[in-house]
């Protein structure tokens, strides 16, 4: 029997209807799977039967389990086991993949950050906390509407498939979790200097329950004549934009940023 670590933030799914929800929505045209995580392979086999299958494991106790289990997969080529920490490893696969994972969730909102910005990620599907997901697909005018939204819905069609409770989980996490997709449209290069937009989403929402323009007071005077071309409330808070309009805001703004 194998333990849950928990400074891994380990949570083995248990749960084969769960299971069979997440295939079911990976894209027919995906050819190449990336996994974070496969802890004791459940989920691996299911991707096995669809895909060919890269899978980062931190936990060299998991190692010899899963070598052992997909002895064969691993002699074809067909599953490629690499024991790393994913969040270290500067590219996940030197090919265009689709990330498939239950992410710890201590390091999940890293990870998705990671592979939006790899451009040999075509899309994913992961397993996070309800929290973490809600943040990650709201839209404007909800309360969960973040700089994590904008990230994510400027570049992505984002949507959360279905929650999984805790009773799923061996051990049981404190909290409800939640399946969220993500399928890219364009990259960032497309619109914008990466570093230099996150600068400014970080400024826009530092103080959420703040007027935007309090926010970004440095540019007040740019943004009254802004706000007012994109007919824009002036006492306007955060979540209350849409993702259009900070791309606007950030076009005529941006070369502050670069500066920085």
């Amino acid at each position: 029997m194998v333990k849950a670590k928990k400074h891994y933030g380990q949570n083995f799914l248990n749960n084969k209807s769960i299971l069979d929800k997440i295939i079911q929505a990976i894209p027919n045209s995906v050819k190449n799977i990336v996994e974070i995580g496969p802890g004791l392979g459940d989920l691996t086999q299911e991707l096995l039967k669809i895909s060919n299958v890269k899978s980062y494991e931190i936990d060299s106790d998991l190692i010899p389990i899963l070598q052992n289990k997909f002895q064969k997969e691993l002699e074809c080529g067909r599953l490629n086991l690499i024991h790393k920490d994913a969040s270290e490893v500067a590219c996940l696969d030197e090919k265009k993949y689709f990330l498939v994972a239950n992410l710890p969730y201590y390091i999940a909102s890293h990870l998705i950050l990671k592979v939006l910005e790899d451009e040999n990620c075509s899309g994913l599907i992961v397993m996070v906390q309800k929290e973490m997901a809600l943040k990650f697909c709201a839209k404007q005018g909800e309360k969960d509407f973040s700089a994590l939204g904008v990230l994510s819905t400027v570049i992505c069609d984002c949507e959360i498939l279905f929650d999984v409770s805790p009773e799923y989980f061996s051990p049981p996490p404190k909290v409800m979790s939640a399946v969220i997709k993500m399928t890219k449209f364009r990259e960032y290069k497309d619109f914008c200097h990466i570093d230099t937009f996150k600068r400014f989403l970080k400024e826009c929402f530092k103080s959420p329950r703040k007027q935007l323009m309090g926010n970004l007071k440095n540019h007040k005077i740019e943004l009254e004549k802004i706000f007012k071309e994109l007919e824009i409330k002036l006492n306007s808070r955060a979540h209350e934009i849409c993702v259009d309009s900070y791309l606007k805001i950030y076009e005529r703004v941006k070369e502050d940023y670069e500066r920085k």
